[in-house]
């Protein structure tokens, strides 16, 4: 029965010592954190204010985690609270999420006089991180492009065109054929993967040089855009 009150009532107590180093911990190791993200990020849209969330959220869960201790009535009031707070700012990258969460748990992790386990998770979460940054692991390189080009209805390049096409191409397949100038010319679009994206000055060069091909043009893009 004391230890069902104990749960319900009493807090720990922390000094203001424990308090400063809890805080100071977790505002060095999510700086940490919030450095490596910045030198690993590889997106289109850089936020200075999601770096700012990432330490300040790790500071404001840890005075979380301290102000509930083991209070159990503490801890379901400001769950209580929390739900009536939504959160709309969207996250789109999951790399991003990964990375604010991780703040997040430094600051538990601080907040409950675990240093240990912050210290130590923040250094193999960073170790990860820049490895994984640095590594080929889960990139694809491909380099793809749409290739474009005019030619008379009845001229017959395929023989040229092939001979090209093996040399710079790891593969290639025709996507559109329609007619302009009142059907005398067609007009072919190929989408390619070329072997090197040093080659697509060789395809276009090539193209130009087989007789009656004209206004050929190639648009490299990627197989994924992150907007």
């Amino acid at each position: 029965m004391d230890d069902f009150l104990t749960v319900f009532g009493a807090a720990h107590i922390l000094s203001a010592e424990q308090i400063l180093l809890a805080f100071l911990v977790a505002f060095v190791l999510s700086s940490l954190l919030a450095t490596i993200y910045r030198w690993t990020f590889q997106g289109f849209s850089y936020s200075r204010a999601f770096v700012h969330t990432m330490v300040l959220g790790s500071l404001i869960v840890c005075m979380l985690i301290m102000a509930i201790g083991n209070n159990l009535a503490r801890g379901l009031g400001i769950l209580g609270t929390l739900a009536v707070i939504r959160f709309r700012t969207p996250i789109r990258d999951p790399r991003d999420m990964i990375f604010l969460f991780s703040s997040f748990v430094v600051g538990i992790a601080c907040g409950a006089n675990t240093f240990d386990v912050a210290i130590i998770g923040t250094a193999f979460f960073s170790l990860a991180a820049v490895l994984l940054h640095w590594s080929p692991f889960a990139s694809r390189r491909s380099y793809d492009g749409l290739l474009r080009f005019m030619a008379p209805a009845e001229h017959d390049f395929e023989q040229e065109f092939r001979r090209l096409m093996h040399h710079c191409c790891s593969s290639y397949f025709l996507v559109a054929v329609r007619e302009s100038v009142q059907g005398d010319d067609l007009e072919y679009s190929y989408q390619l993967r070329l072997v090197d994206p040093s080659y697509k000055t060789d395809v276009l060069e090539g193209l130009r040089q087989i007789p009656g091909l004209r206004d050929v043009n190639l648009l490299m893009q990627r197989t994924t855009v992150e907007l």
